[in-house]
């Protein structure tokens, strides 16, 4: 056998191993990935949509690498007259200065309009093909592994590794 040949040999054991092992880390990337490409694992504002626990766990588990939630502050709603003041409220006899340094400073200039907003939709089809296509590639490279591979056995085993060794690590 050429020194070529047993290169890429070795090479294809490699590529082979090494994508088993991390074939269950690539499905949740690709599966997790596109859940957060619809941000269904967090609530959105001026939305009533709560994600179910198992998704923001995971979601937080791609980006953070820990399912710990956050506690997220509650939003500040619109202030009314039993708010406390806000910098356009000012009490006591502040606020006539404040209405005085105002004037004096002259009209607010105009706003720009507001440019219109893109729709990113087209961006998050793609990416969702993308997801949907690296998870249905590593499932047949799992297929193949099995169905080409002479030691089925090796390739379980790092199958469960890859699989195992993050759970393991999890607590850490």
């Amino acid at each position: 056998m050429s020194k070529s040949h047993a290169v890429l040999k070795f090479l294809r054991k490699v590529h082979l191993y090494l994508g088993v092992f991390t074939a269950p880390a690539l499905l949740f990337f690709a599966f997790t990935g596109a859940l957060q490409t619809f941000s269904l694992h967090e609530t959105t504002q001026g939305t009533s949509y709560k994600p179910p626990a198992w998704i923001a766990e995971l979601g937080q588990l791609h980006k953070k690498q820990t399912t710990v939630l956050p506690v997220r502050k509650p939003r500040p709603e619109a202030a009314g007259p039993d708010r406390a003041p806000g910098p356009d409220r000012v009490p006591g006899p502040d606020r006539t200065a404040v209405a005085a340094a105002a004037a004096a400073v002259g009209p607010a200039p105009a706003a720009p309009s507001s440019p219109r907003l893109k729709s990113h939709l087209p961006m998050k089809i793609f990416f969702l093909v993308v997801s949907v296509g690296l998870f249905l590639s590593t499932l047949t490279g799992i297929y193949m592994a099995y169905k080409y591979s002479r030691s089925k056995l090796l390739i379980s085993g790092l199958l469960l590794a890859g699989a195992g060794l993050p759970l393991l690590l999890l607590p850490f």
